[in-house]
């Protein structure tokens, strides 16, 4: 669950980063942009990897560029279902695609430590002893 609201906070921050800079409009409204963002991980999680798996040629025969294509086509059908989050055009949507996935993958490698789960970056107090030898100089 907690990995879940991660990924829902972290798709709602790269859709409010690209939103201003290509145009994507969800009126001001925050609720808008939860709903669209909420929607956008679904989406992501379910219909993704189906049409990943069908066009499975068009992305080797592309080097993965049509992947680029597939994530355009999910936020661009978010547009269509979310009445108050608009994605003018196709262009748009790629653009805004590939700094969703910029900035998704961003946070999620500054807050992903290295045994792949998520960890909340706190400080600690106290330092952990170590048992072991010490060699000095």
């Amino acid at each position: 669950m907690r990995h879940f609201v991660f990924r829902w906070i972290v798709t709602t921050v790269a859709v409010f980063v690209a939103a201003p800079v290509v145009g994507i409009n969800y009126g001001g409204r925050i609720d808008c942009l939860l709903g669209a963002s909420l929607l956008l991980g679904i989406v992501n999680a379910f219909i993704r990897p189906v049409l990943l798996l069908l066009s499975l040629p068009l992305i080797l025969v592309t080097l993965g560029l049509f992947i680029l294509i597939i994530n355009a086509l999910m936020l661009k059908f978010v547009g269509e279902i979310v009445q108050c989050f608009e994605v003018p055009g196709f262009w748009r949507a790629f653009f805004g695609a590939i700094i969703i996935s910029f900035v998704s993958w961003l946070l999620s490698a500054f807050f992903r430590g290295s045994d792949g789960r998520v960890h909340v970056l706190t400080h600690h107090s106290q330092i952990k002893r170590v048992r072991g030898r010490v060699i000095e100089r």
